[in-house]
């Protein structure tokens, strides 16, 4: 029982994080969503804040996890663009980038907000960084890639993409494009035969000095 209302009050929350924004997420409006007596976001939680912050991780684990097989089966870096406008879009239409626009503005100013945030993208770089570890095991540029930092830069890009696209749609479509050339002359880099491959190798080595 118990269980079960603090899985309604999490849910409550993200609904109204949809519904109302961060700015609506009081322990009243939860409540009600969740169908449960305000009192009880105080017993389970502590605070709004806390709830809002399990809230935040608990949804993110859930999104993830119905994308993990689709990174998994992810061949090139193509590829991840592809799953990366998939997952855009979905999001989008199913409301929860509204929510994490919310859940960022918010952490700018809360610092208990704040780390569940970072937390629940940390969730989102893992999966990104699983899979540009494997696809740059074998390129030229190996040993020269920062895959951790590379994997924040693609994350933090489609979220920037996704608020810029609110004011910028075209801005945004042509951050997409530039992107989608770059995966083009990343897997040229990676068509290259032996020789030019240790010569590619032998010059970005020279060049990072």
């Amino acid at each position: 029982m118990v269980a079960d209302t603090k899985e309604r009050l999490v849910d409550g929350a993200i609904k109204v994080l949809g519904s109302e924004g961060l700015a609506g997420a009081s322990a009243r409006a939860i409540a009600a969503a969740a169908g449960v007596n305000q009192a009880l976001v105080f017993y389970h939680f502590g605070t709004v804040d806390q709830l809002l912050s399990v809230a935040c991780r608990q949804a993110t684990e859930r999104r993830v996890a119905l994308y993990r097989s689709r990174f998994e089966a992810v061949q090139s870096i193509g590829e991840l663009l592809d799953v990366g406008r998939q997952l855009q879009r979905t999001e989008r239409a199913e409301g929860n980038l509204a929510i994490l626009a919310q859940l960022l503005a918010g952490a700018q100013t809360d610092e208990r907000l704040a780390p569940a945030v970072a937390a629940g993208l940390e969730l989102w770089i893992t999966e990104i960084e699983s899979v540009l570890g494997r696809l740059t095991t074998t390129s030229p540029v190996a040993d020269l890639v920062d895959v951790p930092g590379l994997a924040r830069v693609v994350a933090s890009t489609f979220i920037g993409m996704e608020l810029y696209g609110g004011v910028d749609p075209t801005g945004a479509s042509a951050a997409v494009t530039a992107l989608e050339r770059l995966a083009v002359l990343v897997e040229v880099v990676d068509g290259l035969g032996p020789v030019a491959r240790r010569a590619l190798r032998s010059t970005l080595r020279r060049s990072s000095r």
